[in-house]
């Protein structure tokens, strides 16, 4: 019987723009934390080479897959010869802003790395992941997290609660590259710290612009809001939005609630990783 991997969402708790760098990249501060929701991989040996997919989101093509795109980039840079036929049970939303083919390219470095025992450090192995998008290191970190840079420069931040949430699809996808070059984003905002993160300072410095460009995006926000939910805010460039219910079961009851075509579930917060093994440096 094939082992099932998980790959799970993270949420930004809070994030801010602080500046935009020479290459265009914005310098950010967020804070991660995963939650118990999450794709699940199976990975099945092939010969050297053939690498394929199946399950995983249709409309993207298997060549342009993250696991893929991370299973042969692990290969070339250990400079061995293996293939590996990856299956994913594709649960999170495309969009979402809440990482999931990051994830999924994460725990397939994460995976095969200890698969075909290539040998390569955590660290190493997030600036893999750097090559394959800015989140893609958080989740090989494998701890909630502080993150400075484009997202790669991490601390851990056990202190986050592991709080009860209820997670809002509002039916669409956000473009991470439209609310990143809106020519109304403000890029400067002043730099904030974990005292005042952990004090209440969560805002999502992107919202007001994605709020602005995507009507649904905004009526979700305010449905959670209805509903009382606190600390209800975007995560990452979105469509997903999310607040902080008082226990399971208040979650389970308002995610219920919430009207079609929107998804939604009721999560919890983790601060670890379910694949980090603190044994691995």
């Amino acid at each position: 019987m094939s082992i099932s991997y998980p790959a799970p969402a993270k949420l930004n708790l809070m994030l801010r723009v602080v500046g935009q760098r020479p290459d265009g990249y914005h310098e950010l501060q967020t804070v991660f934390q995963f939650i118990d929701f999450a794709d699940q991989l199976q990975f099945s040996s092939r010969p050297a080479g053939q690498f394929s997919r199946s399950g995983g989101a249709a409309t993207v093509a298997e060549a342009d897959d993250l696991s893929i795109r991370a299973a042969r980039l692990l290969m070339e840079n250990a400079g061995i010869q293996e293939g590996v036929h990856i299956h994913i049970d594709k649960v999170l939303p495309l969009g979402g802003g809440i990482g999931g083919g990051s994830s999924d390219a994460a725990s397939t470095l994460i995976v095969l790395n200890r698969l075909w025992r290539t040998g390569f450090t955590r660290q190493e192995l997030m600036a893999l992941g750097t090559q394959l998008g800015a989140d893609v290191p958080v989740f090989i970190f494998g701890q909630s997290a502080w993150a400075e840079g484009i997202g790669e420069q991490l601390s851990a931040l056990a202190e986050v609660p592991e709080s009860h949430y209820v997670l809002v699809h509002p039916g669409i996808a956000v473009s991470t590259r439209e609310i990143f070059t809106a020519p109304e984003l403000t890029r400067q905002h002043p730099p904030s710290t974990i005292g005042a993160f952990l004090g209440g300072v969560m805002e999502n410095t992107l919202q007001s612009t994605v709020c602005a460009r995507y009507p649904e995006v905004e009526s979700a926000t305010q449905w959670l809001k209805s509903h009382g939910l606190r600390n209800v805010r975007l995560t990452g460039s979105g469509a997903c939005v999310f607040g902080v219910a008082e226990d399971a079961s208040s979650a389970r009851i308002i995610a219920g609630q919430v009207p079609l075509p929107w998804r939604s579930w009721a999560v919890k917060g983790c601060n670890r990783h379910p694949l980090f093994d603190p044994a691995e440096q």
